[in-house]
This record gives structure tokens, sequence and C-alpha cells, in this order.
């Protein structure tokens, strides 16, 4: 299905709140209880209030085109697919759909000139690209990399798992593999994309890589399967590895993994305990890269994603069916005491204005 996106910005229409949120997650048909995408609007009186709500099966993961108001969802289902939504704060409107390229995606992206959005699917580990016409939407077919290997865990690495797709400084795109502890890459030319002649980087056995974000020169990687965070120089050498929780009692699995913008904290959603972690960010060239400041709870139960506006902090709890809101101070997440209640949510967007 194809349509034409509108003309104008997204600001051109938020003129009355003080911050948009798009919100994705499960469906009843995707094993959830979410409704598709949902607009909320943070008012001038703090409150959260729902806008809208557009249908849509699974969007597991949120992304927006980097000029135009184009919003993009990975829908996580069997048979997969991508979706192309007009970025409406009065509720998206569906402008195109298709395949890709594998099953179960769970995370998708878009290069910084916007001329790619790459598509990861977990259920067999694929990588597909499509690349993007001056409207934001998808031409052409799909363009896949699948993958081979295994790790040591015969319950979640038995496969390969692609889990996020970065865009790296160097023009370079990194694909986290939770199946196979690899940060896969691959290169961007003009004859299209290609695998990294220098072939994927392999982490620590066992480890999960799932979410990364770069960072003054280095890579802050969340693993998911031995609850750390580790830490990694530019050509790939570990400099640290840190609990992602101290939290005792009940086993992590790290989530979300994203920096301040003034990179001076890096925050980590633990799943188990169902906090946020946060850490202060040391200097590149010496010294500790990482040390704990605060852990706090995340509001609710299994903290999927969150995303940071501002002061502000939204935590996507997908089982406890909510998005709680959180104030930084001095860039420790403090409760507000509100919460929205959502279904399934497994991916917040929120958009200062």
């Amino acid at each position: 299905m194809i349509k034409e996106p509108g003309v104008g910005g997204i600001v051109d229409h938020m003129t009355s709140g003080r911050e948009l949120l798009y919100i994705g997650g499960y469906t009843p048909d995707t094993g959830g209880t979410g409704p598709g995408l949902t607009v909320v609007r943070r008012g001038a009186d703090d409150t959260l209030e729902v806008v809208a709500e557009t249908p849509a099966s699974g969007p597991s993961f949120l992304a927006l085109h980097p000029r135009l108001p184009v919003l993009y969802a990975a829908l996580e289902r069997e048979e997969g697919g991508v979706a192309a939504y007009s970025a409406d704060p009065e509720g998206p409107v569906l402008l195109a759909d298709g395949a890709s390229g594998g099953s179960y995606p769970c995370h998708l992206a878009v290069d910084p000139a916007g001329a790619w959005l790459a598509v990861t699917n977990y259920g067999d580990g694929t990588l597909a690209l499509y690349r993007l016409g001056d409207t934001g939407l998808l031409t052409g077919r799909p363009v896949p990399f699948h993958h081979e290997g295994h790790g040591p865990d015969p319950a979640r690495q038995a496969e390969p798992h692609a889990h996020q797709a970065v865009f790296g400084p160097d023009g370079v795109l990194y694909v986290t593999d939770l199946g196979t502890d690899e940060v896969r890459r691959y290169v961007l030319g003009a004859a299209g994309p290609a695998p990294h002649p220098e072939g994927p980087v392999r982490l620590k056995p066992g480890s999960g890589p799932r979410h990364m974000v770069h960072l003054g020169g280095r890579w802050f990687v969340g693993c998911e399967l031995d609850g750390t965070v580790a830490v990694y120089d530019e050509e790939w050498r570990e400099l640290a590895r840190t609990p992602a929780s101290h939290r005792t009692g009940v086993p992590n699995q790290v989530s979300h993994v994203q920096a301040s913008g003034d990179g001076r904290h890096l925050y980590v959603a633990n799943r188990g305990p169902d906090t946020i972690g946060v850490f202060a960010v040391g200097p590149a060239g010496g010294g500790d890269p990482l040390t704990q400041v605060a852990e706090v709870g995340s509001g609710g139960l299994w903290p999927r994603h969150f995303a940071l506006a501002g002061e502000r902090m939204y935590v996507a709890n997908q089982r406890s069916d909510d998005v709680a809101a959180f104030v930084l101070r001095e860039g420790v997440p403090v409760p507000t005491g509100e919460s929205l209640a959502i279904g399934s949510p497994s991916c917040v967007l929120a958009l200062p204005i």
C-alpha cells in the first residue's frame, strides 16, 4: 500500500504542547495487548494525553526520518514487515509497507543522510536494507544479508539473531548479533551495500550483544545474556566490562542503552531487576570508562526501551502495560509520579517542542 506523504515538517503541527511521544508495541496478533501506534502529548500542565491511536501489527520499534515527516515501524511478526507512516501529531497515516527481508524484525534505523533504512530481523538473523526515495518512502525490494553461526548458549544462541543497526560516524553500518556474539559490519558504497571487507567483530562468547551507542570515540555495548555493559575502542578492543545492575537475586536481561545529550551519562535498561542504571562516562584515554552513580526503579515491569527528551525520560515497561515519566536531576532519573497506561509498549520516541 502506497500513498504520498504530505508537505510540511513535524514542528508545523506541534505548537500547543511541550513534548510529543510516538509509542509502539505488541498487538493482540503479535502476543501483546497494545493498539498499534499511539501518539501522546505532554502539555503545559505536565500531564500526558493520548492524542491518537493508529492500528498496526506489532510495531515493536520505531524510527524517524532525519529530515522528512516520515515515521518507520518494524512489524515484529513471523513473516516480518516494515511500514512507513506520516509523522502526523494528530495520528500517523500509513504511506507504504513492505517486507522486512526476514522474520520477526525487532529494530530499524535510518542513516543520517536519509538514503537507507536498515531493518534487523531477530528471527532468522537477516539484515535488510531499503533505499529511500526523495519522499522518504521505500523504493524497490530490500537488499538482504543473511548470516550464519551460533554462540555457546543453546537456548538463545542456536542461530544468528540480528538485533540493532547503528550507522557509525565512520559511515559503516554496525549490527549487533545476539546469537553469534558479533557486531557485523557493512559498507554503503556507490554500488550499494556490501559486507565489510574485514568481516564482523567478535565479542565475548555468551555475552549476547543487544543495543549499543557510540560516544567519545568508544562503543558502549549492552549485553543481554550476561547482564553487562562492555566498552570498546575504535579498534574494537575491550576496555572495560561492568554489571549493568547491582540488584541481586534476579537475572538481568539488558535491553536499551542510550547516552545523555551532553555525553556525561550512560543509561541502561535492566529487565528482571526492572531498573534504569545510571553511569558516569569517564574521559577517553584514561581512568574508568563507566562508573555507576545510581540505579532507580523503572516505574513498572520489564523496561524494554526508553527515550530522552531534554530533562525528561520516558520508559516503556512492556509487562506492566505502562510508560513511566521521569525528570532528570543532575543526570539521575526521578519519578514524576505519572505514567500512561498503554498495552505492551516496546518503544517510545520523544520529541521536545
